[in-house]
């Protein structure tokens, strides 16, 4: 997997535009949890969707950020979290168990 890490405002402002012409997802993980480990673990073992950009959100580290990317995007935190991004707007997100790659990969296709 090929993770950006997404560490300030201008870095969530850049995937909003980014989103215009290639699908973003947000991968909000928690350090500290072993089920957020777990997902990040199965997604990092999965293989990843081509055209899609992913980001990596420490929301311990950045948790202002965190829940910028909550109000922003309108979607109730969750930990571990996924959004998927597009043309500046959330058109998916999930939460523990329910993050797999191939619930990202049909949900962009979709």
């Amino acid at each position: 997997m090929n993770w950006k890490t997404l560490q300030d405002e201008q870095g969530l402002e850049a995937i909003k535009a980014a989103s215009a012409t290639i699908p973003q997802v947000i991968f909000k993980h928690s350090t500290r949890c072993s089920i957020s480990s777990m997902a990040k673990n199965r997604l990092d073992r999965s293989d990843a969707p081509e055209g899609v950009e992913f980001n990596y959100l420490d929301l311990i580290a950045y948790r202002s950020l965190s829940n910028k990317v909550a109000e922003d995007f309108a979607v109730h935190h969750e930990s571990p979290q996924i959004l998927l991004i597009k043309n500046g707007e959330c058109v998916y997100d999930e939460s523990h168990s329910g993050i797999s790659m191939d619930e990202i990969e049909e949900q962009v296709k979709g």
